[in-house]
């Protein structure tokens, strides 16, 4: 029996609590893994008002999952009021975190999902990371330009190569050497986390048409080529520069497992529009498995018995299936 998965409940004032209770609620219908929530406790019964079993570690877990959500429970964040996150919130959320980062790395958790937390609550109280990625990536000592960040749905994959910067910084960010870096994690991270054994992967181009043979922009043929090149000569499947604008068609999508995206919108906006309740972020290059439902703290929702769980559900069946894989392959 593998161990369970863990759960942070994020920030107690969004809709973690809530999509993490529904999605327990629905464990049946949708055959998910054992997992246990990691947080406070009057946050969820705030917000949700199924069975829950008060857990010491994370083996009870299995014992009780059938008839309540287990939880294993942090320190006291406040009043937690749905929708008015403050500084307490903060805190206990970065606490939660902490403690299920290092559940997943003693083997005591197979795998990490990770509630939505703000970002802006978080650096109030001193959190200098980018977000919770880099947090888990330096907990288990991988440098973060060693981690992709990638965002799965039924229909697609994407990595953006560039990230949360502004777009007219992407052309003087973008490398030839961190798109080499991205695509070695992405193939190597398909082949570990789902058995994809010669992962193909797409390479869109930055420029409209993919530069136009340099009319519209020569990156494509001053970064994004050679990176092809050196990726392909270590033997990865990987073909490009692809036209933006074409990479996202039915048809252009049952050529390839993944996609590289030059910066945050490219690969976001078509990863939205298909899978928007079932958005997936899977951090690839990590020794532990970390997933998350690809949305927010949706504050102006928190509480109201609103919030979709299809995002969280997808999330821990993801990281469940990879820690299967994991398994399998150990054994």
């Amino acid at each position: 029996m593998m161990p369970p998965l863990a759960v942070t409940l994020g920030d107690p004032a969004g809709i973690g609590p809530e999509i993490t209770g529904k999605a327990w609620a629905a464990r049946h219908d949708q055959a998910l893994p054992c997992f246990f929530a990691v947080g406070n406790e009057e946050a969820i019964r705030r917000v949700w008002a199924g069975p829950i079993a008060v857990i010491s570690t994370p083996e009870d877990a299995h014992g009780v999952f059938g008839k309540a959500l287990p939880l294993l429970p942090v320190a006291d964040c406040g009043d937690a009021i749905p929708g008015a996150p403050d500084l307490e919130t903060a805190r206990c959320a970065l606490d939660t975190l902490g403690l299920a980062v290092g559940l997943a790395q003693s083997g005591t958790a197979s795998g990490l999902v990770t509630g939505p937390v703000s970002k802006s609550q978080l650096q109030a109280i001193g959190f200098t990371h980018p977000g919770q990625t880099e947090f888990v990536a330096e907990r288990c000592g991988v440098a973060p330009g060693n981690v992709a960040m990638m965002l799965a749905g039924p229909d697609l994959r994407v990595i953006p190569i560039t990230i949360h910067i502004p777009l007219a910084d992407v052309p003087n960010v973008l490398t030839s050497e961190l798109i080499i870096s991205r695509g070695r994690t992405a193939a190597i991270g398909l082949q570990r986390n789902f058995g994809i054994q010669n992962p193909r992967i797409a390479v869109a181009g930055l420029n409209p048409h993919a530069g136009e043979q340099g009319m519209m922009g020569d990156e494509e043929t001053r970064i994004i080529a050679p990176a092809i090149a050196a990726l392909a000569a270590e033997g990865f499947d990987v073909f490009g520069p692809v036209s933006p604008d074409a990479l996202f068609t039915p048809r252009a999508r049952q050529g390839y497992d993944l996609a590289l995206c030059m910066y945050h919108d490219q690969g976001l906006i078509p990863l939205k529009a298909l899978c928007v309740d079932e958005g997936v972020n899977m951090s690839l290059g990590l020794p532990i498995i970390r997933t998350s439902p690809d949305h927010g703290t949706a504050f102006d929702i928190a509480g109201k018995n609103l919030a979709d769980p299809g995002a969280m559900i997808a999330a821990i069946r993801m990281a469940g299936e990879a820690a299967a894989y994991r398994a399998s392959e150990a054994a």
